[in-house]
């Protein structure tokens, strides 16, 4: 009996190692994702409001906290970003939101899939802006406007 249980035991830590469920893998897991949504933060973070001198981080836009990682498989991960503009009638959040993914898109070192959304009760009409910048047509649609491009690479340009 004890030498079932013993190659039961085994069996069962090896399964575990090879799906990944060892502690040590579990433990690193959560470790990876706050490493990858910090490095999210600090791309988004430096981005400038289209109409004041601020950054998204200076005006509370984002913060840590609004920036989530998930895992989809091993070399593919969700980036969910849910930011608050600064006034429930913001008539640039539509704006925000496309410069949030632009610079995700052109800047994010690892696969991904980007979902970016106004944080819940914020704005008064956070649904028709989370349809729109989570429009792959409707954004490539804005980016050919040469007016709109030109605001958001003005947002988007690393500061000095």
């Amino acid at each position: 009996m004890e030498r079932v249980l013993g190659l039961l035991s085994c069996t069962l830590s090896r399964a575990l190692w090879s799906s990944g469920l060892s502690e040590q893998g579990a433990a690193r897991q959560p470790r990876i994702m706050e490493e990858k949504a910090l490095e999210v933060y600090d791309l988004i973070r430096t981005i400038r409001d289209p109409e004041k001198p601020n950054t998204l981080e200076e005006l509370e836009v984002v913060t840590e906290s609004c920036v989530e990682v998930q895992e989809i498989n091993e070399d593919d991960y969700l980036v969910i970003i849910r930011f608050t503009p600064t006034v429930p009638h913001c008539s640039l959040a539509t704006l925000i939101g496309l410069c949030l993914r632009v610079k995700l898109q052109r800047c994010l070192p690892f696969k991904h899939k980007l979902e970016i959304y106004i944080s819940e009760g914020t704005h008064s009409t956070e649904e028709d802006i989370n349809k729109q910048i989570n429009d792959k047509e409707r954004v490539a649609a804005a980016m050919e406007n040469p007016n709109l491009r030109e605001i958001v690479e003005q947002c988007v340009l690393e500061p000095d």
